[in-house]
């Protein structure tokens, strides 16, 4: 195995800390396959950064334990300083749910609601929650561009327009880091470059952390940096 790069330096405040993850799965009684090697990566506080690499490599499954979705066979994950992979399951919840914003390739909205109350189920989910679940579904729609389609079901609008009613969903419970697995995978070349822009727009606007997993080199060139998966191994550049 080639020798691991820690990626990033740990002189800036990391809001996600992955400190020599492993991975691995059993084929059967005798076999298993490691998935991820020893694995360290941060990504400071208001960073954008691209995971890349071919398909197979492990970058999703590293995504995957990154929002809690997924769990190491060994090793540490830190979101916001604290251990997410000692948790259990219902506290992993609660992380995904307040810390955690997921949108990934396929849209994955609830056929029979409309974009309003798909973007509100989170925050009714979620008894603590401060907001008003209309009231900041109405507004995360309207900050991406939505405000006409709230009584809208996911049938009725574009894929671009279903990206965008998820991407409301994700930042429903105002999450720090938003995770997204090749959000723009199920998208043609014209509403891929609007959604790209609407992420790097919304980090702007809302100081958001943003880790995609990604094959498209114009979201890696979107980004702060960007880091390579290859093997189960992670490599700056």
């Amino acid at each position: 195995m080639p020798n691991q790069q820690i990626v990033n330096p740990a002189s800036a405040q990391a809001i996600i800390e992955v400190r020599n993850i492993t991975k691995e799965v059993k084929l059967n009684r005798e076999q298993k396959l490691t998935i991820l090697h020893g694995v360290n990566f941060r990504v400071n506080k208001g960073e954008m950064v691209a995971i890349v690499g071919a398909s197979g490599s492990g970058k999703t499954t590293m995504l995957g334990i990154i929002g809690g979705l997924d769990v190491p066979t060994s090793g540490e994950v830190f979101i916001n300083a604290q251990d997410i992979s000692r948790l259990k399951e219902k506290q992993l919840a609660q992380v995904r749910n307040r810390t955690i914003g997921f949108v990934f390739q396929f849209f994955n909205l609830v056929p029979t609601l409309t974009a309003l109350e798909n973007v509100m189920l989170p925050i009714q989910f979620d008894k603590k929650q401060q907001f008003k679940p209309e009231e900041r579904a109405k507004e995360l729609l309207d900050l991406v561009g939505l405000s006409h389609r709230l009584n809208n079901r996911p049938t009725q609008l574009s894929g671009g327009e279903q990206q965008r009613v998820a991407i409301a969903r994700a930042l429903a419970n105002q999450p720090a880091v938003l995770l997204g697995d090749e959000p723009t995978g199920n998208l043609d070349s014209q509403r891929s470059e609007e959604i790209l822009q609407l992420l790097a727009d919304l980090r702007q606007r809302l100081g958001l952390t943003v880790c995609l997993v990604t094959h498209d080199p114009k979201i890696a060139a979107l980004c702060d940096r960007r880091v390579t998966m290859s093997d189960g191994v992670l490599y700056q550049g």
